[in-house]
């Protein structure tokens, strides 16, 4: 997929700064762990059905005293990764993630819409009322909890097709965040990560292939559990996203 940078960040200068951030994100010599995720590393507490806190955001600019500013809202679809379980809410995803935003000179709003333990299924279910209209991006990052419960890929596909659909005919667009699954899963595995690539590419949505990318099984960036992202893991999801994230809202940009 050709992807069109926003105007005034190079790829050189993009790349350039997620190098520079990484280095204080973790230790230089912190190894490229396997992208593929073990079922035991997927962060997504299927477990814990308890409805998150909303993990606060900038503030609201339009309180009192506060200059007036037309800021754009991401929203993040998801589970526990994007619930910010664990973690304080500083450190939650949305937070980082609208940070690194700003860092890049894109000021945006991001809204947590993260439930722990949501599978495919439950963010259908709730996507009407999870995602409001005010949301110029949607990305959407469910699927690890299909995984781990192990629900057919077939269906999986159903579900995030059916969520997508709604989302296309509120004229909301999406960044699609996608999953692995452990290739000692065989076919199942290879069925599994197919969803992503074959609904991103059908339907011509903004693809992030993997969530965990860079933090996936490496224990110094997981909680003690050994499950979910700490506040070091999240802040390189932050980093790895953020730019796609400008690209996806520089396409979705009115006239």
């Amino acid at each position: 997929m050709s992807l069109q940078l926003r105007k005034g960040h190079s790829k050189p200068v993009r790349e350039s700064y997620i190098r520079q951030r990484l280095m204080t994100a973790s230790d230089p010599s912190l190894p490229r762990r396997a992208m593929l995720l073990g079922a035991a590393a997927l962060g997504l507490s299927s477990c814990d059905r308890r409805r998150s806190d909303p993990v606060p955001t900038a503030p609201d600019p339009s309180a009192p005293g506060a200059p007036e500013v037309d800021m754009r809202v991401v929203t993040l679809l998801g589970d526990s990764i994007t619930a910010g379980f664990g973690l304080p809410s500083r450190d939650a995803l949305p937070v980082r993630l609208e940070e690194a935003l700003s860092d890049l000179g894109t000021n945006v709003r991001v809204r947590s819409a993260g439930v722990s333990g949501d599978t495919s299924a439950s963010g259908l279910a709730r996507v009407d009322f999870s995602v409001q209209d005010d949301t110029d991006l949607c990305v959407v990052a469910l699927g690890g909890n299909d995984l781990l419960q192990g629900i057919e890929p077939a269906a999986m596909r159903s579900n995030l097709a059916a969520l997508l659909d709604r989302l296309a005919n509120r004229k909301i667009p999406v960044l699609l965040a996608g999953m692995r699954a452990p290739p000692s899963y065989g076919r199942y595995a290879e069925e599994f990560d197919a969803v992503f690539v074959d609904l991103a590419r059908s339907r011509r949505l903004d693809f992030y292939p993997f969530l965990l990318e860079g933090v996936a099984l490496d224990s110094r960036l997981n909680q003690a559990d050994g499950i979910h992202p700490n506040a070091r893991g999240v802040e390189i999801i932050a980093l790895g996203l953020a730019p796609v994230v400008i690209e996806a809202l520089g396409r979705s940009a009115p006239p």
